[in-house]
């Protein structure tokens, strides 16, 4: 379904969008979209695969099969003609945005350098903030598993998550998510097709 260039001119001016992509071409999605000048972001992690004579570290998506956008949804013909992309992430017709607080807090994650991995994503829970270092500020889901907590950091509109360690020490309890979109998630209804994701 296309957008109406009225509906397009009520889109919040530089929020986050997801997009969906072709299994294995998030990489390749996000060169050329970079390349044609739009603000991108792909969260990546790095794993080690061991095979039966070597071992390889692997950089892999940290959210398989999709992309960040920032803005840019003026283009939106110059956006679904990439190779490799299926649609965007919409919801009642429109590309979906997703809070600003859920992105930049799994940038500044991927940036620190910490160990970071995909978690099941989870919609309730004991919510802490990180209380100072690097990732002060950073806020989601305390999750303890015997003697290892991890923090969660969900996208809510896309149904996923990814996970730090953390000590217990480094966290205080707050009492919600400072922001939720109104849309309630995650993604419920989710399907995607080649020129739509809609939630």
């Amino acid at each position: 379904m296309l957008l109406t260039a009225t509906a397009e001119n009520c889109l919040p001016d530089g929020s986050w969008y997801a997009l969906y992509t072709r299994h294995q071409h998030e990489k390749i999605v996000d060169q050329v979209l970079t390349n044609k000048g739009f603000t991108t972001f792909l969260p990546l992690y790095a794993t080690t695969h061991n095979w039966k004579d070597r071992a390889k570290v692997l950089s892999l998506p940290l959210f398989p099969c999709y992309v960040f956008l920032k803005g840019g949804i003026e283009r939106r013909l110059q956006i679904l003609t990439t190779p490799g992309v299926f649609g965007l992430v919409s919801s009642a017709g429109q590309p979906a945005a997703i809070a600003d607080i859920e992105v930049e807090a799994i940038r500044r994650v991927v940036e620190s350098g910490v160990r970071v991995e995909a978690h099941p994503y989870l919609k309730c829970g004991n919510w802490v903030r990180v209380k100072w270092g690097p990732l002060a500020g950073i806020e989601g889901i305390l999750v303890r598993k015997k003697n290892v907590s991890r923090l969660v950091l969900s996208v809510e509109m896309l149904g996923t998550a990814a996970a730090i360690e953390v000590e217990a020490f480094q966290v205080e309890e707050v009492n919600g998510p400072r922001l939720r979109d109104s849309i309630s998630g995650p993604a419920a209804g989710l399907t995607r097709n080649s020129n739509e994701a809609t939630v």
